[in-house]
């Protein structure tokens, strides 16, 4: 064997080594997840997933069945990772998202992905942008806010929001529609993450004083 074969054994070996290291960090919160959600929701039946989204990275979904109803939700990782290891009610915020699913009388399975561009756009264009413009409109009513899709060089489409008033500085967010698309199909309010944005705009131009 060469000195070059082995090397690429070496590097081989380690990126085989660096895998079986992220699958086991994956199982272990995927588990540990399984079981908080069994903790926060003892009266049901509780069924869970992992699947990898190519931009986003890992993702949990969960299934919360009770008779014939069932409702699932799903997460990515790294928000858990990031919750669990800095919010004290982590818990508590896990179970906030199946709170409102759970209090309509029918099932909620996950949204079925678009088959085609075409659906997609469509599915973007005459729901979740709409959507999640009113949403945004709707949480500020008392100030003027415009809502439009512009093209990012890192990101592709996204989804930008303001405040009118707010001229200078820091005075845009924007959100890439793909993201915006995933969170809807894990049975997630894509308009969450716009307002919770515009409400740290908010803050940091004192809109609220002026």
């Amino acid at each position: 064997m060469t000195e070059k074969e082995i090397d690429t054994q070496a590097e081989e070996n380690t990126t085989q080594d660096l895998e079986q290291e992220q699958a086991q960090i994956i199982m272990t919160w995927f588990q540990h997840i399984n079981e908080v959600v069994k903790a926060q929701f003892p009266e049901y039946e509780v069924d869970g997933q992992i699947g990898n989204n190519p931009i986003y990275g890992p993702m949990f979904a969960f299934t919360l069945k009770q008779e014939e109803k069932f409702t699932t939700c799903g997460f990515f990782l790294n928000e858990i990772m990031r919750n669990f290891q800095t919010n004290p009610n982590a818990g508590l915020w896990l179970s906030s998202f199946f709170v409102d699913l759970l209090r309509s009388p029918e099932s909620h399975p996950l949204p079925n992905p678009p088959q085609t561009e075409d659906d997609a756009k469509e599915l973007l264009d005459k729901h979740i942008v709409p959507y999640v413009a009113t949403a945004v409109r709707e949480e500020f009513p008392e100030q003027k806010i415009y809502v439009d899709l512009e093209l990012h060089e890192e990101h592709g489409p996204v989804l930008e929001a303001g405040f009118v008033a707010v001229q200078e500085g820091n005075n845009t967010c924007a959100l890439p529609l793909q993201y915006l698309m995933t969170l809807y199909l894990l049975n997630r309010d894509p308009a969450e993450p716009m307002i919770q944005a515009m409400y740290r705009l908010y803050e940091e131009n004192n809109l609220g004083q002026a």
